[in-house]
């Protein structure tokens, strides 16, 4: 049947990008303190290397360094905050948003990361 396995092929494409924190957190009460939030580890105490090859590299091959179903990464001329806001935002039909997955250190060692490609 074509329908489970559309299904199948759109889940297999997505499911990297989908946050398993977001369904091991549990939820706050109506009424109960927050958790107190957790300091953000610097993007040098982060391994860029390890979130963008099990987040991005699917489409931006050998780690960015080739064309994929993503652009090439290295020598990018583009700007720091372009990078940064399309990791937040994505593009509509061809890369996810991320904001929601990675914190602002994680984006900037994610940046770090790109920044340091060579060909």
């Amino acid at each position: 049947m074509r329908i489970p396995s559309v299904t199948a092929a759109s889940l297999a494409i997505i499911w990297p990008w989908l946050s398993t924190t977001a369904f091991a957190q549990p939820s706050t009460p109506a009424g109960a303190a927050a958790p107190p939030a957790q300091a953000e580890a610097s993007p040098n105490d982060l391994d860029g290397r390890k979130m963008f090859s099990s987040n991005c590299g699917f489409c931006h091959q050998d780690g960015g360094r080739h064309a994929g179903r993503g652009p090439k990464l290295s020598k990018s001329e583009k700007s720091d905050e372009f990078i940064i806001e399309r990791i937040k935002k994505g593009k509509t039909g061809s890369m996810p948003a991320f904001a929601g997955v990675f914190n602002d250190a994680q984006i900037g060692a994610l940046l770090a990361y790109i920044r340091g490609l060579d060909d």
